[in-house]
């Protein structure tokens, strides 16, 4: 019998047991030099559907699809070896049935090995959860501001900003926890909301424009190292400029071969030392 000493990923399990107990660091990625550099400081790396927004260059999550999904989770999981990875349900993946939710969340994880997925939706779609759930595939539930619903939401706007809203947002985050979700995504909430429902629910909110309060963080990874361009979401922040740092670099790389002054010699083959 073989021993392995690999270090397990962090599991979906795990996560809930952080509850009460640690915060959940969570960032997006979609790459693989990404994925490497982020492995080790995080706990869940999600691969998002803002992969249409900020890999494409599309103006909304819509057009992603699963295919593009799973070949994304897959180079994230093969870079990898410490981080829980969550895979989002592209948007008309999930919402015609239980069913169809089932086979197309079966195909990514199968295709790409990552450890579980992100629905969003309130109510509605909390029988799709428990359905995926009772199969075998942990579900992160998404409710508040939802990228896929910006058509009906008339744009990217905060949600819960009055008591109906805000009860019905609460409502939908209870309907995936008693649907079985192993955690709620609070995405542009009042703090208040968002401080609300960390304390009602007894599985992890993970928040991004919600509350400190919230059982975890999650940013796109672009917003906090200055890669998104001069506009900073108001829930983000700048944790450095590695933005500047690309374009010096690219500069100095080709005013050397404008020059030049690169390649050197020791750089090409066949060359005596």
């Amino acid at each position: 019998m073989s021993v392995h000493s690999q270090a397990r990923r962090i599991s979906v399990p795990q996560l809930m047991a952080y509850k009460g107990e640690r915060k959940i660091a969570a960032l997006t990625s979609y790459s693989a030099p990404f994925a490497r550099l982020l492995d080790e400081a995080l706990d869940m790396i999600l691969i998002g559907d803002s992969t249409a927004m900020v890999a494409y260059g599309l103006p909304d999550t819509l057009s992603f699809t699963v295919e593009q999904m799973a070949a994304h989770a897959a180079a994230v999981v093969r870079s990898t070896s410490h981080v829980c990875i969550i895979a989002d349900m592209p948007f008309g993946s999930y919402q015609q049935s239980p069913q169809q939710a089932f086979a197309n969340a079966a195909h990514i994880l199968a295709s790409s090995g990552a450890d579980g997925v992100k629905l969003e939706g309130g109510v509605a779609m909390a029988e799709t959860t428990r359905f995926l759930v009772e199969r075998g595939i942990p579900v992160l539930a998404h409710v508040g501001l939802m990228p896929q619903y910006v058509n009906t939401m008339g744009g990217f706007k905060a949600q819960g900003m009055n008591d109906e809203s805000a009860e019905r947002i609460l409502v939908d985050a209870v309907a995936h926890q008693q649907a079985g979700a192993f955690g709620v995504v609070l995405e542009g909430v009042a703090e208040a909301l968002g401080r609300r429902i960390t304390e009602t629910l007894d599985i992890p909110t993970i928040g991004i424009g919600a509350s400190p309060a919230c059982d975890g963080q999650i940013l796109v990874t672009e917003d906090i190292l200055g890669l998104s361009g001069d506009r900073i979401p108001k829930f983000a922040r700048q944790f450095a400029d590695v933005g500047s740092q690309i374009r010096q670099a690219v500069e100095q790389y080709a005013k050397e071969v404008r020059d030049g002054e690169f390649p050197k010699l020791e750089n090409c083959f066949g060359v005596k030392k």
